[in-house]
């Protein structure tokens, strides 16, 4: 059986880690080739959704993604791409036609294994890092055509990791150009944190467009660990009425545990403030 999103216990939103299947990494505790292994720690720390990042979706079964999900107790939430940019230099909005070929490609493969979990396909290092916003748009349009049931969702960058797309408003002017329902925002609070004026109305300028949600604190290390108002971004969400899940994407430190820690943290600040 495949498990889907839903409403989570923690608050409004099921709460999750990263786990690397092919590829290393920085933002998971656990290495890549034991995924199976990381997904059942992972339900035994209490969360309820996972990310899985995959560099090459072809290379993965979908039936045996939802045995390990079942086993341990957790929906797959969304999928991350970006180790595809890095190791194979993919990039949606490439002026060179067969690497922006190949991109687009990628990314209809991670539509086609996400289709069945309702997951979430992230876009966020594979647009790329410089380029063409015209072909940028070009791409995402054609991804998004080639199913309109799973949900892409943008994530705007901080300026140091890519030239296209650093805030929320630039994000949404590029789903008008796009012009399709699939295609949202995924917000990060790190990247946020840099290029938004502030985050709590970055959120909400993102509204019902919001699909995911990245968490980490100011320096990247997991929330509690940093200077970010997390107040701000839980009543943000409430307001939008944000139903998606949230997911740590945070440098595992100062321990391999903390993100656990800081999980347990958000849920003891954010439910007594309720």
């Amino acid at each position: 059986m495949i498990r889907v999103i839903s409403e989570g216990k923690f608050g409004r939103w099921p709460l999750g880690l990263i786990v690397p299947v092919q590829d290393l990494t920085p933002f998971s505790p656990f290495p890549p080739g034991e995924w199976t292994d990381a997904l059942a720690r992972v339900g035994e720390h209490g969360c309820e959704a996972v990310e899985l990042a995959v560099t090459d979706p072809t290379r993965l079964d979908a039936a045996h993604v939802a045995e390990a999900l079942e086993r341990a107790g957790l929906r797959l939430a969304s999928f991350t791409t970006g180790q595809a940019a890095g190791k194979e230099a993919l990039s949606l909005a490439a002026p060179d036609d067969a690497v922006r070929r190949r991109a687009v490609e990628r990314i209809q493969a991670h539509m086609r294994l996400a289709a069945p979990f309702q997951a979430v396909v992230i876009v966020g290092l594979l647009r790329g890092v410089d380029g063409d916003p015209g072909l940028l748009v070009e791409s995402l349009r054609e991804c998004a055509r080639a199913d309109r049931t799973v949900r892409l969702a943008l994530e705007p960058l901080n300026r140091y990791e890519s030239r296209l797309v650093n805030t929320v408003a630039e994000g949404l002017s590029v789903m008008e150009r796009v012009g399709a329902e699939n295609v949202g925002l995924l917000v990060d609070t790190f990247h946020a944190n840099i290029e938004e004026p502030k985050i709590g109305e970055a959120f909400r300028r993102a509204g019902g467009r919001l699909f995911h949600v990245h968490l980490a604190d100011s320096n990247r290390w997991p929330p509690g660990h940093g200077h970010l108002e997390w107040g701000e971004v839980r009543d943000a969400l409430v307001r939008i009425g944000y139903r998606g899940s949230l997911i740590l994407e945070c440098l595992p430190r100062p321990t391999a545990g903390a993100p656990f820690q800081a999980m347990g943290w958000l849920r003891s600040m954010w439910e007594g403030s309720r």
